[in-house]
């Protein structure tokens, strides 16, 4: 079956499948820089979202991504509606910034307000989150799981979550399992007290059925060997491995005996001069001569698509397709894309 074929065959088979992920509250998006992972926990946020949830996306790189695809100013530290999805549901937004979370942690903790705004204005706050990368970790995804837990009253006396989903845009694969294994470390150093029994909880959340960390990747030999790698070590730290997403695919653009006429090198001349004829340009020798060597390439690059395509199939996870933007990622290409994976039951 033709690549094409095959991608649309798996896209209808999974339209009608029920979501693959609907007991997990915490979906982490991780990927090689420059797959599009922020661009892809945006479209994913709004999938959820759609038909009356409320989802919080949160950024932790300090980038302001969401702001740029939702086309809003600049977030500031609060939650704030960022899109209304299609039949109901909101898509609310927090860049998490590791200072705030800071000093919300030791009003949590330790009732310092005034203090810790004092510790702020000294300066103490940003020196201990530069010289201590690992507490920035600590502070970043005890956040996300704050946003996941937290409880609001319904109007049956009882109380529901807050927001139905959280979508966390995680740092890149590289540095992924450290990230979220931060608080076993911790744990490891604060025997007792809150300290330990909050780095528990965080662990006990992000190695449950809740959590799914989903890797996006382009079908490129780095991005795929990061990708792999990363199941590997997520795997071993006991988190929870969810879909693999890959991004920007292309239809091959030449039938399949075309297609394999131009990977030998094959194809007639003649017939590409007929065509340029036909379609009024000049048949000039140059012109047939990179058209030839076009096609040539075009096969070569769908043919290493396939092979990265089969590599990925050997981690054994689920796997989204998504494609390529002609026009770039605007608002109304986020909304497709969230349209995308929806239909092949990637959302919760």
């Amino acid at each position: 079956m033709p690549p094409a074929a095959a991608a649309s065959s798996r896209r209808s088979r999974a339209a009608h499948a029920e979501p693959h992920w609907p007991g997990v509250r915490l979906h982490v998006v991780t990927g090689k820089g420059g797959t599009g992972k922020t661009t892809v926990a945006a479209a994913l946020a709004v999938a959820i979202a759609t038909g009356g949830r409320r989802v919080l996306l949160c950024e932790v790189e300090g980038r302001q991504g969401i702001a740029r695809l939702f086309d809003v100013p600049p977030l500031p530290y609060e939650e704030r509606t960022v899109a209304v999805a299609p039949d109901g549901g909101e898509v609310f937004a927090l860049p998490v910034d590791a200072e705030q979370a800071l000093l919300e942690y030791l009003e949590l903790f330790y009732k310092l307000g005034r203090a810790g705004k004092a510790l702020r204005k000294l300066g103490a706050v940003d020196f201990a989150t530069t010289v201590a990368p690992g507490l920035r970790d600590v502070l970043l995804t005890g956040k996300a799981y704050e946003a996941v837990r937290r409880r609001r009253k319904d109007g049956a006396g009882g109380e529901r979550a807050v927001y139905d989903a959280v979508v966390l845009d995680a740092p890149p694969t590289g540095r992924i399992t450290r990230f979220l294994g931060v608080h076993a470390e911790v744990a490891g150093l604060a025997k007792v007290g809150p300290i330990r029994g909050q780095a528990d909880s965080i662990m006990d959340l992000l190695r449950s059925p809740q959590t799914a960390v989903h890797l996006v990747t382009l079908l490129e030999e780095m991005p795929v060997q990061e990708t792999c790698d990363a199941v590997e070590e997520l795997t071993a730290a006991g988190l929870p491995v969810g879909g693999i997403v890959v991004n920007m695919t292309r239809p091959p653009l030449l039938p399949g005996p075309t297609l394999e006429a131009a990977a030998r090198g094959a194809l007639d001349r003649e017939d590409v001069v007929a065509g340029l004829v036909a379609s009024g340009a000049r048949a000039e020798p140059h012109v047939v001569d990179a058209l030839l060597a076009e096609g040539r390439a075009h096969a070569e690059r769908v043919a290493l698509e396939q092979a990265e395509r089969a590599t990925l199939e050997t981690i054994g996870h689920r796997t989204y397709e998504l494609p390529v933007l002609a026009d770039g990622v605007d608002l109304g290409g986020l909304y497709a894309l969230a349209a995308a994976l929806r239909e092949q039951g990637a959302c919760s």
